[in-house]
């Protein structure tokens, strides 16, 4: 890991295109849906005054990033290459806006999911097994105590390290059987809740308070989609790797595209279950919402039905985030401006190993520390930029380079992605109102990737 950077040498081997359009799916629904589904609806309704509104924000969550799905199926189909938008923003912007992207994501976004993926599961493991809690502390060091829910966080994040590492196959194996189980847990929550409880929601009419300002009703729906946006975090990670799908000029778009459909399908009836089951007055800032609700419905058995679903849709999410990351390092050191070793494949395994295992160190440290808690929330101002600057090289590509292949073009063009865009850029200004202090701190922590950019070009050249 201690190695500058050079330019890699043509040695390397490439990745093999192994996954299908199941695989696909049930890596985008793995990733996207963790534990978010489970814990954010009370959170929104402290924002919005109705059922309705609530509702309605989650189908306009699931609208925009239909629209983004539809605009990325572009850029993966005609780029089938492992990175992602690494690789779309460097095509259409220059290579340090390539760079930057994927900085953030190495040292904030996917390395703080991975380590809060990681201690959510072992919390929810905890209802079963007391022992695992954040107050444990089982490990006193100098600077650092570290509890039995940080150790068996890091546990599991090695373990499914150890495993993409070894190939491909025991990634998407483990996804495919943990995202279906995911489903069907799912599936099985909304069946029984509408069976005991009808499924009838009090309240879906949109309905405010007379004396409620329309500015406060939409600075609430714009903080309500903040929310709703980080449950659905994770819906483009599919293009990352996009050099391993086969077929992906038809199998890519079918896979954003498709599992925008299945998550927005069962956010809503999930959704639909809480409301069912609790009022209004009960939800708001309700953060174990699921938990609360299948309490009331099936007593306590349902908690324990709940925590289990949760160390299931976090043990995929997890599996998911490990398996998709290394990808984009693996693109930046191609370009040299990562770690050397992270551009080649293991020669036997398949897999880009070195940057599975950079990934895997940086994510423990942050598990054991817990600084992942503070980093996180300073990137979602950060993620909402990039998800607008990628959607907006699609015009910007159409232009520059007019003679790509592009097997698939965007349904809609060129309103669909203007319409992501604009409304990205809507929650992006109110989360910027909202939450001003962490949307510097984010900023600032991108820029600091400037320069070790171009310590790494001089490196190169």
């Amino acid at each position: 890991m201690s190695e500058a950077l050079a330019q890699p040498n043509g040695d390397r081997r490439e990745l093999k295109r192994s996954l299908g359009t199941f695989d696909s799916i049930m890596m985008m629904v793995g990733i996207v849906v963790g534990s978010g589904i489970f814990l954010t609806t009370g959170i929104m309704a402290e924002s919005l005054p109705s059922p309705g509104l609530v509702l309605m924000a989650w189908m306009v969550g699931g609208a925009l990033t239909l629209a983004g799905a539809l605009t990325f199926a572009e850029l993966g189909a005609s780029m089938p290459e492992a990175g992602g938008p690494y690789i779309y923003l460097r095509e259409a912007y220059g290579h340090i806006w390539g760079f930057l992207f994927g900085w953030k994501m190495f040292v904030v976004s996917m390395g703080g999911s991975i380590a809060a993926l990681g201690v959510g599961f072992a919390e929810y493991v905890g209802y079963f097994w007391p022992e695992v809690s954040a107050g444990n502390v089982v490990l006193s060091l100098p600077l650092l105590d570290v509890s039995s829910a940080q150790l068996l966080a890091l546990g599991v994040i090695l373990l499914l390290s150890t495993f993409n590492y070894l190939g491909v196959g025991y990634g998407k194996g483990i996804q495919n059987v943990v995202t279906i189980l995911k489903i069907a847990t799912l599936v099985l929550f909304i069946g029984i809740g509408f069976a005991m409880g009808g499924g009838e929601v009090a309240g879906t009419e949109i309905s405010v308070s007379p004396s409620a300002p329309s500015s406060s009703l939409l600075i609430g729906f714009g903080v309500a989609l903040i929310a709703v946006s980080w449950a659905f975090d994770g819906w483009n990670n599919i293009t990352y790797i996009a050099g391993e799908i086969r077929d992906p000029g038809r199998r890519l778009p079918m896979a954003l595209i498709g599992g925008t459909f299945l998550i927005t399908a069962l956010y809503l009836l999930v959704n639909v279950v809480y409301f069912s089951a609790l009022p209004m007055s009960e939800v708001v800032g309700e953060v174990r919402i699921a938990e609360k609700a299948s309490t009331a419905l099936w007593g306590p058995t349902g908690a324990a039905l709940v925590s289990g679903a949760v160390v299931v849709s976090t043990f995929g999410a997890l599996n998911g985030a490990i398996f998709v990351g290394p990808r984009v390092y693996y693109a930046m050191a191609q370009d040299g401006v990562f770690f050397e070793r992270a551009a080649k494949i293991h020669t036997h395994f398949g897999t880009p190993s070195a940057a599975i295992l950079a990934q895997a160190v940086w994510a423990g440290f942050l598990t054991l520390t817990g600084s992942y808690e503070q980093l996180f929330t300073y990137v979602v101002v950060v993620s909402l930029i990039y998800w607008i600057a990628t959607a907006a090289s699609v015009f910007t590509l159409r232009k520059k380079r007019p003679d790509l292949h592009r097997p698939y073009v965007t349904w809609g063009y060129p309103w669909v992605p203007l319409i992501f865009i604009v409304s990205t850029g809507a929650v992006l200004i109110n989360a910027l109102f909202a939450r001003p202090i962490e949307s510097l701190a984010g900023l600032s922590i991108t820029l600091l990737g400037v320069p070790v950019y171009f310590y790494w070009r001089r490196k190169v050249t």
